[in-house]
């Protein structure tokens, strides 16, 4: 049963600080709705934490900023876009977390929460994504395009 129709009213807020965040949403509430959102392509509480940490960050070369979706004070829709501060060989700005409550999914939310990623960017945008993530679909209908094949080594 979904939650919405593509009538109602949804709200998109930007945060660009933590007390700000922590005193209109709740940080520990943004990091659960995410934690439990991205589901299986997501990350345990401490790393989605420490990347709106980064967002919200004074220190040169860091900030970004966190949207937030929401239908009331029920909250819809939650992304983190962490700036790289390295113009000059990678992009601007990184999509660190994106995800749409699943009984609100299929009306919009996470095309409009991108559409307002794209116009606050003032640089190129760059995500990962999984090659099984279905939302690799949104992503690519909303301009985004697959440049590289990512490879890590990880240190035992």
């Amino acid at each position: 049963m979904k939650l919405l129709t593509k009538n109602e009213k949804i709200t998109i807020d930007r945060f660009e600080n933590m007390e700000t965040a922590e005193r209109e949403i709740g940080i520990d509430r943004i990091v659960d709705f995410l934690h439990t959102h991205l589901e299986e392509y997501g990350d345990d509480r401490k790393a989605i934490w420490r990347s709106i940490e980064y967002a919200f960050s004074n220190e040169a070369g860091k900030g970004g900023f966190v949207l937030i979706a929401r239908h009331g004070e029920r909250i819809l829709g939650a992304s983190v876009v962490n700036d790289t501060g390295m113009k000059e060989y990678i992009p601007e700005h990184i999509l660190v977390y994106i995800a749409v409550d699943r009984e609100a999914r299929g009306i919009g939310i996470g095309k409009k929460l991108i559409k307002q990623i794209k116009r606050t960017c003032n640089g190129d945008i760059a995500l990962h994504v999984e090659e099984n993530n279905p939302a690799r679909f949104l992503y690519k209908k909303m301009g985004f395009k697959t440049k590289y094949a990512e490879m890590r080594f990880a240190q035992d």
